[in-house]
């Protein structure tokens, strides 16, 4: 497995395209999908390949001075549970790290609604995140904002 830090923005484009079409459960909703597609070309974006495949990508967007946000992450669901979000989110957190930002932040569905997004929120505590605050409606009822932060040092 390979991760590497992606600039040209037709290339962003394919390989979001490619994952996020692949993971229907995590993004169906076809106006926030080609909205993460578009967003992907401007933003710091790492991608994982087996071989040429890409099979996983992560994208980080500045949500203010001293944070970044995991804005979308996808890997392809054959590659689930085998260490490629880990390598994805390493490197996301060097070069946020090495960008100066004091904290990382991601937000996804609180849990207890979705047993899919059960699983994303036990991957990002294993990654170190915590606990920060729910907003009950910022996305709609039905899917509750479980946000979660991590602290980088570099206060």
């Amino acid at each position: 497995m390979e991760i590497i830090e992606v600039a040209e923005h037709k290339e962003k484009q394919r390989i979001t395209r490619l994952i996020l079409e692949a993971l229907p459960d995590w993004f169906g909703v076809a106006e926030s999908r080609e909205a993460y597609i578009r967003e992907s070309t401007g933003l710091p974006f790492f991608a994982a390949y087996d071989g040429e495949k890409p099979v996983g990508f992560l994208c980080l967007k500045e949500t203010g001075k001293a944070t970044a946000e995991v804005h979308v992450m996808g890997v392809l669901q054959e590659y689930h549970r085998q260490g490629v979000g880990r390598e994805l989110f390493g490197k996301a957190k060097e070069a946020a790290i090495r960008d100066g930002y004091s904290f990382l932040q991601v937000k996804t569905v609180q849990p207890g609604w979705y047993e899919d997004y059960d699983r994303t929120n036990r991957f990002y505590l294993s990654l170190g995140f915590q606990e920060f605050e729910v907003f009950p409606t910022l996305w709609d009822e039905q899917n509750p904002c479980q946000v979660y932060v991590m602290y980088l040092g570099n206060a």
